[in-house]
């Protein structure tokens, strides 16, 4: 698992003081380019041919259990669940203290784009592709 923070900024919050459910998306993301800066990776590597693999996002979704304030500290756990031969699956789960206040998961495909050229899903190439550990299911 991997674990990033993140303290609410007076911005990311509404009226009510609250921080808006579309942050928590970019919470997600925020925490998968830490992730991926762990491994030596990034979210936007340039090849040597000139060429670009990315990681654009096939699904995000979400589900909020508690409200996060201003300057609370969120810790944000990433776990690879799934390693597909072309895609990344993450969960993601927000906490404040022992607190859960919400949990989601992110989808990625690992892309291609050469200059001129649409993107294109192409399988992640080894030397990346060992980099990623998949984390084993919890048993029921």
């Amino acid at each position: 698992m991997f674990t990033a923070t993140h303290r609410v900024q007076f911005h990311e919050t509404d009226m009510a003081g609250i921080v808006h459910f579309s942050n928590f998306y970019r919470y997600m993301e925020e925490a998968e380019h830490a992730y991926l800066r762990s491994l030596g990776l990034s979210v936007s590597m340039t090849r040597p041919d000139g060429s670009v693999i990315g990681w654009p996002r096939v699904r995000a979704q979400c589900t909020f259990e508690a409200p996060a304030y201003f300057e609370d500290v969120i810790e944000i756990r990433l776990k690879l669940m799934r390693k597909g031969v072309k895609s990344l699956t993450f969960e993601v789960e927000f906490y404040r203290d022992e607190r859960r206040l919400a949990r989601g998961s992110l989808k990625t495909a690992c892309c291609v784009v050469a200059h001129g050229q649409p993107l294109v899903s192409i399988p992640i190439p080894e030397d990346i592709d060992v980099k990623f550990v998949e984390e084993p299911a919890e048993s029921a």
